[in-house]
């Protein structure tokens, strides 16, 4: 192969979906703004917990050919903001990666889903929320006070970040995926005492995205909604997106759709008979992985986005 053939096709594995190198990196570039959390201490959190940790080893598999990032021991937890660069539509989406509530898988669903948000015009806020065993709500609240918290806060910094407030939605992976469910139906009363201004915002979503959810219900009761979960006609309009064969239960997405469908919430259900778990962005040969392009279309649907 020439010198100028092998020059072209390393443009084009730069270029591709797949490789997103400069999405992956931790922590993120100083160009983008990261605030914490919390003024102090996270709610009940001891003054000397363990360092915070990647996990990831060089045994665990790869997603579409590629390692992932597994923090771990997070007690300081983060908001980072990703602004567009071209075109700012003022949508926003407060990202929450999986990993169990024990790791945050936190660039294949995080920084890399922050570069297509980008793309689409819409800002990006990847919340870096506390684990391990900080959550499910409400066996734990602690994930979810942090992303109460962090909705107040997007809404506090929304003129000065180009935001909308009204516009304002968050997009789940997994564990990600129920913290989302269960913001979007416990919003009305902050789970923490009030720190500044930004708790007097509201920090019910606007719109949610769950991806591959999990412990939106209990297995061993037949599948029944857990508690914590429970749509009411002010749940905020969802898309939910999960595999018939995924091994944390396809029932997570069909039975909370039930739900939403019971209390006359605006939802969207799409249920693929492949792709397992744990995929990201990252595309596959599975057409699950081309679920993106379905949320996109979708957000112009509920005008979040223009359609153009």
């Amino acid at each position: 192969m020439s010198r100028t053939a092998l020059l072209f096709l390393a443009a084009v594995v730069a270029l591709s979906p797949n490789s997103m190198s400069h999405a992956s990196r931790w922590p993120p570039e100083p160009e983008h703004l990261t605030l914490p959390v919390w003024p102090g201490l996270a709610p009940g959190d001891p003054a000397n917990p363990p360092a915070e940790s990647n996990l990831t080893m060089a045994k665990d598999r790869l997603v579409a050919g590629r390692p992932l990032i597994r923090l771990t021991n997070v007690s300081m937890p983060t908001i980072t903001v990703f602004s567009p660069k071209i075109r700012n539509t003022g949508a926003a989406v407060v990202v929450f990666p999986g990993g169990g509530y024990r790791i945050l898988a936190i660039d294949m669903e995080g920084t890399e889903v922050c570069s297509w948000l980008n793309s689409i015009g819409t800002t990006c806020i990847l919340l870096k929320y506390r684990v391990p065993n900080s959550g499910p709500y409400p066996k734990s609240a602690a994930a979810l006070q942090d992303a109460q918290r962090a909705m107040g806060l997007v809404r506090f910094h929304a003129a000065d970040w180009g935001i909308d407030p009204n516009r304002l939605g968050v997009l789940g992976f997994s564990a990600g995926g129920h913290l989302s469910a269960a913001l979007s139906n416990n919003y009305e009363k902050r789970l923490y005492p009030p720190q500044d201004a930004a708790d007097k915002l509201s920090c019910r979503p606007d719109f949610a995205v769950l991806v591959y959810p999990g412990r939106l219900t209990l297995p061993d009761q037949n599948f029944a909604l857990s508690p914590g979960i429970q749509p009411t006609a002010n749940t905020p309009p969802t898309f939910i997106v999960q595999a018939e064969d995924d091994p944390v239960h396809v029932e997570n997405a069909i039975v909370y759709f039930m739900a939403l469908k019971n209390a006359e919430v605006s939802a969207e259900l799409h249920v693929y008979a492949q792709g397992g778990h744990g995929f990201g962005l990252r595309r596959t040969a599975l057409p699950i992985t081309t679920w993106p392009q379905a949320v996109e279309i979708w957000l112009s649907t509920i005008k979040v986005l223009s359609a153009e």
